[in-house]
């Protein structure tokens, strides 16, 4: 039996875009890049690790609340994937 490989799925957070100086064509063909990436396997070959515990002694304790809401609001099975945003 062979196992179909399953695409890998981006979720782009809102507002995760939000310090993006550009235009929306320039984000939409970042946003096409980084899922072409993805499915190529690109992505995760150029990747590099990040220590979580490095980038949690970076933040406040107001970021690192929104993140911690953010990571559990994803784990929620009801959870419901925003909309595509345009910027405007």
């Amino acid at each position: 039996m062979s196992e179909e490989k399953k695409p890998t799925e981006i979720v782009f957070m809102p507002g995760c875009f939000d310090s993006f100086e550009g235009t929306q064509e320039e984000l939409d063909d970042l946003i096409k890049q980084i899922t072409s990436m993805a499915e190529s396997g690109e992505l995760f070959e150029k990747s590099t690790p990040v220590a979580i515990e490095s980038l949690v002694d970076e933040l406040s304790d107001e970021e690192i609340e929104d993140l911690i809401d953010q990571l559990t609001e994803i784990d929620n099975p009801e959870y419901i994937k925003p909309a595509n945003r345009n910027l405007h």
